[in-house]
């Protein structure tokens, strides 16, 4: 079985908002919040430390993430910050940070930290060796939106304390247009930009408008990505989330970049206009849909070197949201099923769940 790094969730929110314990199996998880409000909000749980054990999920980029006041997706969400209090957003960003430090330093055989390549290749060599306690699965920190760097000063903080990974918006931000606010980079978002290639940070283009998204592939000097994303050209007649897909102008900028694409096998970002709130149902969906998302970045790359994995379950959505082959994140490995038909190799297969993800970390980590 292939190892799986999955470059999307939402861990710290869920913890803090939920207080969902991943060292739990998803099963359990589901049981203990049967009948609570967490499933009208969010879904059934997806993940837990035992389904990444049987999945040979290594390593997931855990991320940092609130959301602006504006832009809520449920009334009863609790991790947001007011409009333009760039203080409250960054100490909500921080306390998440801190969470995952919390969580290696008091769970090692559960949790490690990932934030240099000593780090993963520590990981990578406990998960060659048997062991029948488990392994322990990396964290890799992720900032989703950049509300909470209040200033290009303060990312020499960021970075000494794990932040490898940095996108500038969720919904629109100070910084670039986003999700459902379109707009331009703008020129704080220059200037941010300017600052994270010093280090470097990897820049996530995802939920980052087309505007902000082509001019920061032609302005950013450091490693660019797109963690958690979909296929526009799939997805054209898509009103609810036009702007948060990937025209195929930035992703061929990523392949040109060596950037690499993880796809989401979520129902709203594989069929237009599938929403759960409008009653539509997950039978609906499979995952030759993910497949075709895939096989779309391999067509336009012409290798399996751009695409990968980035579930962001647990994300605001849950299994109500995902095609009915998936029951946990242990069931990601039935693309396979999907794939082989259309000429993916082992080989393929080996980069879209892990390997291509490991390549990038292994080149952009200190």
């Amino acid at each position: 079985m292939h190892f799986i790094i999955d470059a999307h969730e939402d861990l710290a929110w869920n913890m803090l908002s939920f207080g969902r314990d991943y060292r739990r199996s998803a099963l359990e998880t589901r049981k203990l919040e049967e009948g609570t409000p967490t499933i009208a909000a969010n879904g059934n749980c997806l993940i837990g430390w035992p389904e990444y054990q049987k999945g040979r999920v290594v390593a997931v980029f855990s991320t940092l993430y609130a959301a602006p006041k504006r832009s809520l997706l449920t009334a009863g969400e609790k991790i947001y910050y007011p409009d333009h209090d760039y203080d409250a957003a960054h100490r909500l960003y921080w306390q998440q940070l801190e969470l995952y430090h919390r969580l290696s330093d008091s769970q090692p055989d559960h949790i490690r930290l990932i934030a240099s390549r000593s780090d993963l290749s520590g990981l990578l060599a406990h998960w060659d060796s048997p062991s029948e306690q488990g392994h322990p699965v990396g964290l890799i920190p992720l900032m989703e939106g950049a509300d909470g760097i209040r200033s290009p000063q303060e990312l020499a903080q960021w970075w000494d304390f794990g932040l490898r990974h940095v996108g500038l918006a969720w919904a629109g931000t100070r910084y670039a247009g986003g999700t459902n606010e379109p707009g331009p980079l703008t020129e704080e978002g220059r200037a941010l930009l300017r600052a994270m290639a010093e280090f470097p940070f990897t820049l996530d283009l995802s939920h980052m408008d087309e505007a902000s998204s082509l001019e920061a592939l032609d302005l950013y000097e450091g490693p660019v990505i797109a963690t958690h994303s979909n296929c526009l050209a799939l997805l054209e007649e898509d009103v609810h989330y036009h702007n948060r897909h990937l025209s195929d102008r930035v992703i061929q900028g990523l392949i040109e970049r060596d950037g690499i694409v993880g796809v989401i096998p979520l129902n709203t970002f594989l069929k237009a206009n599938w929403l759960r709130a409008s009653g539509s149902r997950r039978e609906e969906v499979s995952l030759s849909a993910l497949a075709d998302h895939i096989d779309h970045i391999c067509q336009l790359a012409g290798d399996s070197r751009h695409v990968a994995l980035g579930s962001d379950f647990d994300g605001g959505f849950g299994l109500q949201s995902v095609p009915p082959e998936i029951d946990t994140i242990a069931d990601l490995h039935k693309l396979e099923e999907f794939l082989r038909p259309r000429g993916y190799s082992d080989s393929d297969l080996a980069a879209l769940f892990g390997e291509n993800w490991l390549r990038h970390l292994n080149a952009h980590l200190p």
